[in-house]
């Protein structure tokens, strides 16, 4: 586990990294090399009672922590890009890397990103990049300072932040259109599942009519080791950006799900998930935005409720969330969020709660 790994071993190799690339690029007249980091560091309260002492809602994996000052996620990242190659390598600490990679091999649990890539045309803009990538799927990624809510919304926190695998992207001249195509270990691993000898598929297509709009739609399709037994799982997801001006954004998605196979009551499970942000400019940089969701997995195909060992049925949820930006690569930010589960005495957030009301403030930094 996360807590098991000497933190002064991660530490010696992102130190080596540092000193190795900065001797290399001093020698390399292109400057083609990059470091970056990113610390994201959070308070946050449960209105409900936890079923685990200091821990929220099972389903939730970013800001996992109640009551606890604690760091969702730490990371430095090497990057290499030419005109025809780039490379990526990232380590992280933060309780996103503690609850997102717990299934994974210890040596795999503080890898953020690691990935090569290589231009396939002199003509084309095509590449095929291989290794840990980020997932393909969704407009809410694990840097949360890139995201327009400070926490994630239930449909993120249950569909991939990561992927393993090799991906081929096509984007047309014009920038318009981006085609993506994906061989992958699986939903969310780095390590394939033990026994399990078919590899999943992912595809991707985004449209940009102007640079107000962005359309995407993403599918996954793999077979997944289950509680009981094997079974498929078919996900898509699609989602609309526009921003039709400096001062206000809407964000609209949609994402929807079937397992087969499930227990041995339960042959097929579908769930979905529909959510719409509205961001507004408040002040000189200031921003204000507002999220409503809906999550809904009578089955449990994706959400299992652990508090109640009950399906997570159907749960509401609304967020407020105000960022300050403190010069350029700080941010501040607080969020108020409710959520209501529509099934009475399923306690789905606590050890009798069927609502619950969080506060969650987190201050940002990039270098």
């Amino acid at each position: 586990m996360v807590n098991s790994i000497h933190y002064k071993n991660i530490l010696a190799v992102c130190l080596f990294g540092i000193c190795s690339l900065s001797l290399y690029s001093q020698q390399d007249s292109t400057k083609n090399f990059t470091i970056s980091g990113y610390v994201e560091s959070y308070y946050s309260f449960d209105g409900s009672k936890p079923s685990k002492p200091n821990e929220k809602a099972s389903f939730i994996y970013n800001h996992k922590r109640h009551n606890e000052f604690d760091i969702n996620l730490a990371f430095v990242k090497f990057s290499y890009s030419s005109l025809k190659s780039r490379s990526n390598l990232g380590f992280m600490v933060g309780s996103y890397a503690q609850f997102n990679l717990a299934a994974e091999p210890t040596w795999a649990q503080f890898i953020f990103e690691a990935n090569a890539g290589v231009k396939l045309s002199t003509k084309h803009y095509v590449w095929l990049d291989a290794g840990i990538l980020p997932s393909h799927i969704g407009f809410e990624s694990a840097i949360g300072a890139d995201c327009w809510t400070l926490t994630r919304s239930i449909a993120a926190e249950n569909s991939p932040y990561f992927e393993t695998g090799a991906r081929l992207t096509y984007t047309t001249k014009n920038n318009k259109h981006t085609l993506g195509f994906n061989i992958l270990n699986g939903w969310q691993r780095i390590r394939k599942i033990d026994g399990q000898p078919k590899m999943a598929f992912g595809g991707q297509w985004t449209y940009k009519p102007n640079d107000k709009t962005t359309i995407n739609l993403s599918n996954y399709f793999g077979y997944e080791e289950n509680r009981f037994y094997e079974n498929w799982r078919l996900f898509h997801n699609f989602y609309i950006i526009h921003q039709p001006s400096e001062k206000i954004g809407i964000t609209a998605g949609l994402d929807l799900g079937l397992r087969n196979y499930l227990t041995n009551f339960v042959k097929n499970a579908i769930w979905f998930t529909p959510q719409v942000i509205t961001r507004f400019k408040t002040g000189h940089s200031d921003h204000l935005a507002i999220r409503a969701e809906v999550f809904s997995d009578p089955s449990g195909a994706i959400a299992f409720n652990t508090n109640s060992s009950k399906s997570l049925e159907t749960v509401f949820g609304l967020s407020v969330n105000y960022d300050h930006p403190f010069e350029e690569n700080f941010l501040l930010r607080g969020e108020i969020k409710q959520f209501i589960d529509d099934v009475p005495g399923n306690p789905t957030f606590g050890q009798t709660s069927t609502n619950n009301t969080s506060f969650t403030v987190a201050l940002c930094g990039k270098f």
